[in-house]
């Protein structure tokens, strides 16, 4: 899939962009715990993401078509970079997207020492991609016992129980 091209989303795109990651974060917690009737990725958490120094979000298009999208944080001066978000669209599932996706964005970002990046600890999908696909590896387990100490108890929209649950891993690029 080396046809896959970063655009980056303009501020006219931000909304599409919203709701297409909002859409496959639901359905990804939806396909483990079943319907939800509130979304689990808040359109404050992405704002948070898009205001943070050093955003950049791209949609992942492949023959002119959206199939996924990133948002990630660089840091220019330590090049300890982020991947706050990252989807690949309802349907486009299992064709290679996610990783040839990531693979565009470590070829954008060619100076990166270290990439650092959380999932919620349910979705053994995102954990095998990240591990298995990606080569990050797993760093640290949030949970009740060993909480962010940034995060407060309002984690995403997922219920508690499931919210406060999450990996954090890292890829070291170059040290």
């Amino acid at each position: 899939m080396t046809d896959l091209t970063l655009r980056l989303v303009a501020d006219a795109d931000k909304s599409r962009f919203i709701a297409d990651i909002q859409a496959a974060f639901q359905k990804g917690y939806e396909d483990v715990f079943g319907p939800y009737d509130k979304p689990v990725l808040p359109v404050k958490d992405i704002e948070e993401s898009f205001a943070a120094k050093g955003a950049q979000a791209f949609f992942a298009v492949l023959d002119g078509e959206i199939v996924g999208g990133a948002l990630v944080v660089i840091n220019e001066l330590t090049q300890h970079n982020h991947l706050d978000l990252l989807y690949v669209g309802i349907g486009c599932e299992g064709r290679g997207v996610g990783t040839a996706l990531w693979q565009a964005l470590e070829a954008k970002f060619p100076a990166t020492r270290v990439w650092e990046t959380f999932t919620p600890y349910f979705e053994k999908r995102n954990i095998h991609f990240y591990v298995n696909k990606l080569g990050f590896k797993v760093v640290e387990f949030f949970n009740k016992n060993h909480r962010h100490p940034e995060w407060t108890d309002d984690v995403g929209g997922m219920p508690p129980e499931v919210g406060c649950d999450f990996l954090r891993f890292e890829k070291v690029m170059k040290s």
